[in-house]
Order: C-alpha cells, then sequence, then structure tokens
C-alpha cells in the first residue's frame, strides 16, 4: 500500500490545472457565452495591411461590416466573414472612421486629409465629398435614422454637422480646445451626439439648441479615445487612459462608476449583449472594451463588474459587434482581425428571424473526457490534438548552420573569409571580417590569399565599400588590402581591373557627397530664416 502512494505521488497520471479565476474552477454561464465565439474554421485568417483604425456593422440583415486600414475601407461579408468589397480609390490617405448610414446602403468615412466621403456601397463610387476641416477627421457617424446629415469631428478641434445632399455644413460646433477623437449619435434622438476630445472633455451636443454651445460636458481626466451611447439613450461611456467611465446623462452629468482593469491605453469600446433567452443573464447589454495591453474585457454595467476577459497576442485598436449577436470582430495593431462566430441552430435563427432579437440559447456539446483509465486513451492518432490535461512535448527544430560558420568553429580562417566572400549576402561577410578582427586573424588571412580568391575579396570592396553602413569599416581595410597586396596586383590584369573599378567608385562618391554639401550649404540658411518668420 505504502509503494502504491508513493508511485502515485511521484508520477501523477493526471496533472493538476491551475484555477481559472480566484473563486471557481469552472467557468460562469457568460463566460462560456463570451467563449462561443470562435473563428470558423473554413475561414482564412484575415490579416490586412495596416492598423485596422475603426470597425463598423450595419444596421441591416446580414450585418456586413467595414473595416479601415491605411487608405482603404474594406466591406466583409456578414454571412461567410469574408472579404466582400474594397474601397480604396476614393481616399487619398489612412482612413480612420467608418459609419452605416440607417438603411446599410451608403457609408461615410473619413481619412487623415481631412475630408469625408459618402460611399456607395454597390457601384464604391463617392457620391460626396464634404470638405471644411482643415486637419484630419477621427470620427464620423450618421444619427439614428436620418438619412440626409451627418456629424464629424477632427484634429482642428472642431466637430461640423453636414447636409448630405447640399454638401455643405450647417453647423460648426467649437468648445473643444484639443483633438477631436470620438463621436457617437443617440440611439433615442437624430438630433443629439456627443464628443470626445484629447482635451479630456466630452461633449454632449443638440443640433435643435446650439446659442449655448454644447448642453452637457462631462470631464473624463484623460485624454478621451472612443465614447458610446448605451442602448437607454440615458448613459455615456468614456474611455481614456486605461480607465472606461459610466455617466448619467439624464441625472446631469453624474459619474456613475469607473472600471480600471486594463494596464495600458483603452483605445475602443462598444455595446454587446448577452443573446440568451432564459437565465440570469439573459437579454442583458454589455461594454466590450480593447486596449493596447492586448486584453478584451466585458463589462456588466448594471452589476458594476467585469465579467469575461480574453487576452490576445497584438495591441488591440477596435472592436465592433453585430446587432444579431452572432458576430464579434476585433481589430489590432498589425492588422490582423481576429472574427468571432457564435453557433446558432436553424430553430434558433427561425426565432431570430421573426423576433429579431438574436437571443439564442448556447448549449455546448457534451463531450466524453479521455481519461487513461479508458481503452481508447492510448489508441489515439498523431492527429489527436492535445487537451488541457495533456503535456504537450515538442521536438526542437534544427538551426541550419551555414559553410561559413562552421569554418569558423573549427578555426579554418581563411577558409572562412573565402566561403563568406563566395555567398551573396554582404552582412555575413562584413560579419566574418568582424569575427576575425576580434580574433586578430583578419590581416593574415588576406596575406595567405591566392590570386582568385584575392579577386573575390578586391571584388566585394569595390562593389561594397561606399556603402555607408559599410563604408567605415571596408575603407580601412581596402588601404590594408592594397598596402599588403601591392606586387601581386601590379602582375595581374585582373586585380588591376579591380583596383581601377574601386578608384572610379570612391571618386563618384566623393563627388556625390561634396554635391550634397553644397545643397546643405544652400538649404540651412533658408530653413533658419523660415524659422525666424
Amino acid at each position: 500500500m505504502a509503494e502504491n502512494q508513493s508511485i502515485a505521488r511521484t508520477f501523477p497520471v493526471k496533472p493538476k490545472l491551475k484555477p481559472t479565476s480566484a473563486n471557481s474552477t469552472t467557468p460562469t454561464p457568460e463566460s462560456k457565452y463570451w467563449r462561443s465565439f470562435k473563428t470558423p474554421k473554413d475561414l482564412q485568417s484575415q490579416t490586412l495591411v495596416s492598423a485596422i483604425t475603426s470597425l463598423s456593422f450595419s444596421p441591416i440583415s446580414p450585418h456586413d461590416f467595414a473595416a479601415t486600414h491605411s487608405a482603404t475601407v474594406s466591406i466583409f461579408s456578414g454571412q461567410t466573414l469574408e472579404p466582400k468589397t474594397t474601397i480604396s480609390s476614393a481616399f487619398k490617405d489612412t482612413v480612420t472612421s467608418a459609419s452605416f448610414r440607417s438603411d446599410g446602403r451608403l457609408i461615410a468615412a473619413g481619412d487623415l486629409s481631412g475630408a469625408v466621403q459618402v460611399l456607395d456601397l454597390k457601384s464604391r463610387v463617392p457620391l460626396r465629398r464634404l470638405r471644411g476641416h482643415t486637419r484630419p477627421v477621427r470620427a464620423v457617424r450618421y444619427p439614428r435614422a436620418d438619412k440626409l446629415h451627418l456629424f464629424s469631428g477632427g484634429d482642428d478641434a472642431v466637430v461640423k454637422y453636414w447636409d448630405i445632399t447640399t454638401e455643405s455644413k450647417i453647423y460648426d460646433l467649437l468648445g473643444h480646445k484639443d483633438y477631436v477623437r470620438c463621436g457617437d449619435a443617440s440611439p433615442v434622438s437624430d438630433d443629439m451626439f456627443v464628443s470626445g476630445s484629447y482635451d479630456h472633455t466630452v461633449k454632449v451636443w443638440d443640433v435643435r439648441v446650439l446659442n449655448s454651445g454644447s448642453v452637457m460636458e462631462f470631464d473624463h481626466g484623460k485624454p478621451v479615445e472612443d465614447v458610446i451611447y448605451l442602448p437607454s439613450g440615458g448613459l455615456v461611456a468614456t474611455a481614456g487612459g486605461n480607465s472606461v467611465k459610466i455617466w448619467d446623462v439624464l441625472g446631469g452629468g453624474k459619474l456613475l462608476y469607473t472600471m480600471e482593469s486594463h494596464n495600458k491605453t483603452v483605445t475602443s469600446i462598444c455595446v454587446g449583449k448577452v443573446g440568451k433567452e432564459s437565465g440570469e443573464e439573459a437579454q442583458q447589454y454589455r461594454i466590450l472594451s480593447v486596449s493596447l495591453d492586448g486584453y478584451m474585457k466585458v463589462f456588466d454595467y448594471a452589476k458594476f463588474k467585469i465579467t469575461h476577459s480574453m487576452r490576445f497576442p497584438n495591441p488591440l485598436m477596435s472592436v465592433g459587434f453585430s446587432p444579431d449577436c452572432s458576430t464579434r470582430v476585433i481589430g489590432a495593431s498589425n492588422g490582423t482581425l481576429y472574427i468571432g462566430r457564435r453557433k446558432v441552430k436553424d430553430s434558433e435563427s427561425l426565432e431570430l428571424g421573426v423576433f429579431g432579437g438574436g437571443f439564442a440559447p448556447v448549449e455546448e456539446p457534451r463531450r466524453r473526457v479521455l481519461r487513461p483509465s479508458y481503452f481508447r486513451y492510448f489508441q489515439r492518432g498523431q492527429n489527436e490534438k492535445p487537451s488541457e490535461w495533456d503535456y504537450l512535448i515538442k521536438k526542437p527544430k534544427k538551426i541550419k548552420v551555414a559553410e561559413h560558420d562552421k569554418l569558423l568553429k573549427k578555426f579554418m580562417h581563411k577558409d572562412a573569409l573565402v566561403a563568406a566572400l563566395s555567398g551573396k549576402s554582404p552582412e555575413n561577410v562584413v560579419a566574418v571580417m568582424e569575427e576575425l578582427v576580434a580574433r586578430k586573424k583578419l590581416l593574415r588571412c588576406v596575406s595567405n590569399l591566392e590570386t582568385e580568391e584575392l579577386g573575390l575579396l578586391l571584388r566585394f570592396l569595390q562593389r561594397y565599400s561606399t556603402m555607408p553602413r559599410f563604408s567605415r569599416f571596408l575603407m580601412g581595410l581596402t588601404k590594408k588590402v592594397i598596402e599588403m597586396r601591392t606586387e601581386d596586383i601590379k602582375s595581374s590584369d585582373e586585380l588591376r581591373g579591380h583596383i581601377r573599378n574601386l578608384k572610379r567608385d570612391v571618386e563618384e562618391e566623393i563627388r556625390v557627397q561634396q554635391t550634397l554639401q553644397q545643397i546643405q550649404g544652400i538649404v540651412c540658411p533658408l530653413l533658419k530664416i523660415a524659422a525666424r518668420r
């Protein structure tokens, strides 16, 4: 009996797992819900050109979504999650924000050139160009149901209210003292919207009452990166620094709660919904926040607590959640789209079409866990994926060592130099030379080179001596080589040809540097005069 106990202690059959939370090792029902958003197997990974500055879902089924990156707006299908169309010819600079119209037929987008474009999704042709911002546009939003107006904010600290039909601005809303970086339209009124700025303030605007400026103002305390209305229309959520704050608009702008669970700047927030039909968490809204620390947090603002957290490998820039509660999209700083979709049964999708709510219960299939006591546990093939109970042991990849590295390990210095010269990488040649300098063997290797090998060295020096990143080292070596092998160079026509080519390239580089110095002498006084003005 004692022997069996010692064996069990020494060789545990099932390793203990660390608990996922401090209270319980089993995930909560809501945590299971958010984990059910997974990338479909048949969907290829989407990596765009640059950082994804914004994400916006169409309010019309099947709820396509737009991702802005570089000078492009990419439209993805809400059904297949594959790229549907790309709009890039209309923009001259990086697109920063996009917004669908209430009918889903048009999309408005602003870019760093200061222009706002209204585009047709079918023809991808700009229908309107709204010009009025003197600095980059950072926020563009359509009202809830109004199809003829939109508002925009930019780095010129001005919020503009536009009439799309006449391509003219109706109001210049002044009050911010720094960059306007975000905004959102009220879900209950087409005449009200909110804007956030780097001056730490959030202003509520009403286009019906603009004589006294904004109707309300909040001080977030940090540069505001994003601001959204919550579905009731009476609360506003702001993101800035490492915190998300909830404000009561109907209560006169009272601060209700401050969530500080991120370690770095919160870059984007959106409203999500727990799409369940029954249970304590059913039909409740949540705030989804993403940050530069790579975390997505789900915040229940009714109970003022974090209900779920998820880590991603890159800094996150934007987040979006579909109105039908089926798709969650997160954009990263390296251009990666993390798309998650929740599986919905046919009967549930039928109910979604009837009621339009998207509150389908999530039922995870129960799988029988393989244990070492089962015979099938030992019949698994090589294609079996490791589970959370398994130890995964990977065979280290064999590192391929270059030929010159092998020769350096054998202290065959001359052969290592010749092998590097025979390759195509100048970085490797310079690295080998620097290693030989450290070993005090470079000049001895140069003195022992044969005529053909000396030709390789001179050809390399002639080609790369004038390159700025190598010139400091190679010019001194060139001088030493010519002094040491003068007699060999004189006796060979081929080596003399290399020296002539080297001389010609050096003289040309000197002429270029003299010309650049002359240009610098002309430009510097002009820059000083311009700086005084």
